[in-house]
């Protein structure tokens, strides 16, 4: 169950599951922590940075004053190999030690390696042990970090279209969240002179992407209290984008470039219990720590897509296929009216 709520975290941009899963991380003291939940998590955000970024459009014509279209779609942006593990060794790790030299990354495959920690506590040595969390590649369609998205496009007067994601603020169980996208194209076939006569249509495209979820995880694993895993994701692209629109096919694509940065926090006290060595009632010790975990994922690059729809009448599919850092498939349908 906790793997198929990742994959909804992975689409929804919600860290329901994989949250509970790395409180344990947080026995390997606050920096190895830190370095630890970076290393694992970093395929998955920046998959999410790529794949908000993309599926904006699916043709460089603009609406006439007014005219819409409703897309609904899916990206799905590839993780590379290098990034389905992580070394031990690559980390700078202070504090532990481990029954293996590597582990999966969020995107990877198999079982999470055990942890060994020797840390101090209060002037004193302490051990403790936890495992690390398990890949979940087979979850993921073509091993990718799937992000849907459902866009409105409203045509507006001076060649200019505006795009909207919106999902408003919604609660479910201890989960809730949001998200905003905004985009603007503005058609420049004109500036070209003779092309304004022929089916290609040029278009510059701007889109910015907000998004923020909240989970309560309510001592599940670490006991402690006002325990929140905090994910909050800001992305833009601007793009230079053309197409070819005949009657049934359109064949589109663009060049430009993409970022963004993604923070994930834990916050609230987890008590963190520790073996001692001695005899009870002194062979365990509990530190208390605050807000634990701060954690910053940046991705940016140019990008370049092409892509094709096939339109029948007011109904629309289109697919077309990014070449960036982390390779992006997108797809959909819309229903646009002009």
């Amino acid at each position: 169950m906790k793997k198929i709520t990742l994959l909804m975290l992975l689409c929804l941009a919600t860290i329901t599951s994989k949250a509970q899963e790395l409180e344990s991380i947080l026995l390997a003291t606050r920096a190895d922590a830190s370095k630890l939940t970076e290393a694992y998590m970093n395929p998955g955000m920046k998959g999410l940075i790529y794949g908000m970024n993309s599926g904006w459009y699916h043709t460089a014509k603009v609406h006439k004053k007014f005219g819409f279209d409703i897309t609904i779609g899916l990206n799905a942006s590839m993780v590379p190999t290098k990034d389905e593990m992580f070394s031990f060794a690559d980390l700078g790790l202070t504090n532990i030690t481990s029954n293996s030299a590597t582990n999966p990354t969020v995107a990877g495959s198999g079982d999470g390696a055990m942890i060994d920690v020797n840390a101090t506590v209060d002037g004193q040595n302490v051990t403790a042990s936890f495992e690390m969390p398990s890949g979940i590649s087979e979850d993921l369609p073509l091993n990718a970090v799937p992000t849907p998205a459902i866009q409105v496009n409203i045509g507006l007067p001076f060649k200019l279209d505006a795009m909207v994601r919106l999902v408003p603020e919604v609660e479910s169980d201890d989960v809730k969240g949001k998200l905003l996208g905004l985009g603007l194209k503005k058609e420049i076939t004109s500036l070209f002179g003779p092309l304004d006569k022929l089916p290609l249509h040029v278009s510059l495209l701007a889109a910015y992407t907000t998004m923020d979820v909240n989970y309560e995880m309510n001592g599940n694993e670490i006991p402690g209290q006002n325990q929140l895993a905090e994910f909050k994701l800001n992305s833009f692209t601007t793009q230079v984008i053309g197409s070819l629109n005949f009657p049934i096919i359109n064949i589109y694509g663009g060049i430009g470039y993409s970022g963004g940065k993604s923070d994930l926090n834990l916050k609230g006290t987890y008590d963190l219990e520790y073996e001692t060595g001695q005899a009870p009632p002194n062979d365990t010790i509990t530190e208390t720590v605050t807000d634990p975990l701060n954690l910053d994922f940046k991705a940016s690059g140019f990008r370049s897509t092409i892509g094709a729809r096939l339109s029948l009448g007011f109904f629309k599919i289109f697919a077309d296929y990014t070449l960036q850092e982390y390779n992006t498939l997108s797809a959909g349908i819309a229903f646009s009216i002009r």
